[in-house]
């Protein structure tokens, strides 16, 4: 197969975006170039009427209007754009507003009466940015190969699923009058007008603003067109920032299936762990949890981790074991902002069932007027938390006097889901030595290397 021109989701929903040129752009609409914007041009695009998008010099007026309207570089290696005011981290603890840089083309799509701020970048030019955007280009050459090999895998499984039609997230809300069950996973379904987004929703991808050491590209460029393969299947090659010690089954987060190539095993090597597995049992959870057993990703050498993780995540520090306290107020207004759930007083937070890495899969919240189920992983995330809970690896802790407690304490295990790759664990290996297919080897149990493009 030849190399894949891949169309990232930049912005979506946008009513108006100022974007400044570097480079020489023509400006194309249905196809055909009508009109070019010269080097250090500032350009505003907006939405006028629905449906059609305005392209607008801020000094000589309208360049182009049209339900697509695309800049395509005249020199694709130097030409690049910035999007200004762009929102990263979004609904995370780290969302923020960034300018950032790009090479390629940028399609700007008319949806009513928003627009979508589409990238058309060549797939390894995309991986030198997502590789620096999610761990830092200062990392060990060993991992920055083995997430080269891992993003380009999930992104080109992603392609492969949403072709076959196999992909997306659901969910199911059932209401009996008594208990109300909410059960919903996430996944690519939201993305119909592009491949990818540029966000952790499904790969940090900040362009070129990231891209600031040759490693990035070094990595790339030595395992070009290497993918994970599974028998004759394209990996479907999951990663998390911090897995906490361990990793975690698939169906705990997403459908009801489980490639055998992600599974749940202590993240240590071979034979090192005395843990009483799988930690399903609230007990062996427990213990897990608040003990904090030695792995991989159990560092605390912060000059290390300075070097491991991009800027963005250095305010991050307690991943590993964290710890949050919830006010009895504050929940219900979380329950009700996030959910719209109504359930009165909170009595208790009770795990229903947890994955094999303790991981909460279903939470039952149990209220003063009425009890909701909860689930999947990144849903229970999703309602705790002002943006998300660094993982559903938690325990609960009840607190104040009467029946109705004054406040949860939680503590808990990891950042993100768990599934697959260690993105902290990957980094503490290569940085004691270890080799991407080592890693690879690691984190995907029966995989092989297998070139898909020159």
């Amino acid at each position: 197969m030849d190399e894949p021109i891949l169309q990232v989701g930049l912005v979506q929903g946008a009513r108006m975006t100022d974007l400044l040129l570097d480079g020489v752009f023509g400006v194309a609409v249905g196809g055909e170039v009508v009109g070019e914007a010269p080097d250090s041009t500032v350009l505003s695009a907006f939405v006028a009427p629905p449906g059609t998008v305005r392209l607008d010099h801020v000094d000589e007026g309208s360049l182009a209007a049209g339900p697509r309207v695309v800049l395509v570089p005249t020199d694709p290696a130097s030409c690049s754009f910035v999007v200004r005011g762009m929102t990263v981290g979004v609904e995370f603890h780290w969302q923020r507003q960034e300018d950032l840089r790009f090479r390629g083309a940028l399609a700007l799509d008319a949806n009513g009466d928003t627009m979508d701020l589409v990238n058309l970048v060549p797939l390894e030019d995309y991986l030198v940015s997502v590789i620096s955007s999610e761990m830092s280009a200062s990392c060990p050459p060993a991992l920055l190969r083995a997430h080269a090999i891992i993003s380009r895998s999930w992104l080109l499984a992603q392609l492969v699923a949403r072709g076959s039609g196999t992909q997306g997230g659901r969910g199911e809300r059932i209401d009996d009058g008594e208990q109300l069950r909410i059960v919903r996973w996430y996944d690519r379904e939201d993305h119909d007008g592009f491949d990818v987004c540029a966000d952790d929703h499904c790969q940090r991808y900040q362009g070129v603003t990231r891209a600031f050491s040759e490693a990035a590209s070094d990595a790339v460029l030595a395992t070009r067109g290497q993918v994970l393969t599974h028998g004759h299947e394209l990996c479907d090659a999951r990663f998390s920032k911090c897995c906490g010690g361990m990793t975690e089954l698939f169906s705990s987060a997403w459908g009801d299936r489980d490639p055998a190539y992600l599974q749940a095993f202590p993240d240590t090597a071979e034979g090192d762990t005395d843990l009483d597995l799988p930690l399903t049992d609230e007990a062996r959870a427990t213990a897990f949890i608040e003990g904090a057993p030695p792995a991989w990703c159990n560092t605390a050498d912060h000059a290390l981790l300075a070097r491991l993780l991009p800027e963005m995540d250095h305010g991050t520090r307690d991943f590993h074991r964290w710890e949050v306290v919830i006010e009895q107020d504050r929940l219900q207004g979380l329950l009700r902002d996030n959910g719209g759930l109504e359930l009165g007083a909170v009595l208790a937070l009770r795990p229903q069932r947890r994955g094999p890495s303790g991981r909460i899969v279903e939470l039952a919240i149990e209220g003063s007027e009425r009890t909701a189920v909860v689930g999947k992983e990144l849903e229970i995330r999703r309602l705790l938390a002002d943006s998300h809970l660094y993982s559903s690896a938690f325990t609960v802790r009840a607190e104040g006097r009467g029946p109705v407690p004054q406040r949860f304490v939680l503590r808990g295990a990891g950042w993100g889901h768990g599934v697959g790759l260690c993105q902290i664990g990957a980094a503490v290996m290569a940085d004691r030595g270890h080799d991407h297919e080592a890693i690879l080897a690691h984190y995907y149990r029966g995989t092989a290397l297998t070139e898909l493009f020159e």
